[in-house]
């Protein structure tokens, strides 16, 4: 059974860094990606990262700030979010592509963790 566990979310404040992690479990050679939700609004694309590590993909929101990236070996996806703004506030869901379409959209996912909060205060 495949299982997602996200940890790493906190209260910060504007340009601040945060790391967010998530162990897999399961046949995990698939496409990875985060997602965020901030209150009263859809899931979003963050970043996404390709079976092997070696391709990565990123909203425009955040381009430059951001980094994923995923560790096979040791079961782990990682986000790295440096300068951070009040608009990064959200849950953020580490999500995995069985099919590897690369997607950014949500429904493409099936499975998903259950979010860490981040808070970026001004």
């Amino acid at each position: 059974q495949v299982q997602l566990v996200e940890s790493g979310g906190g209260l910060v404040q504007a340009g601040d860094s945060l790391k967010l992690s998530c162990a897999f479990s399961g046949r995990m050679q698939y496409f990875m990606a985060w997602f965020r939700q901030a209150p009263g609004k859809g899931r979003e694309f963050v970043a996404g990262v390709s079976r092997t590590g070696s391709t990565r993909y990123y909203a425009d929101s955040v381009k430059g700030r951001i980094v994923i990236s995923k560790d096979n070996a040791k079961s782990m996806l990682y986000l790295q979010m440096n300068s951070l703004k009040p608009e990064d506030t959200a849950v953020y869901y580490c999500a995995a592509d069985q099919h590897g379409t690369g997607s950014r959209l949500s429904h493409q996912y099936e499975y998903w963790g259950q979010g860490t909060q981040v808070t970026v205060s001004s």
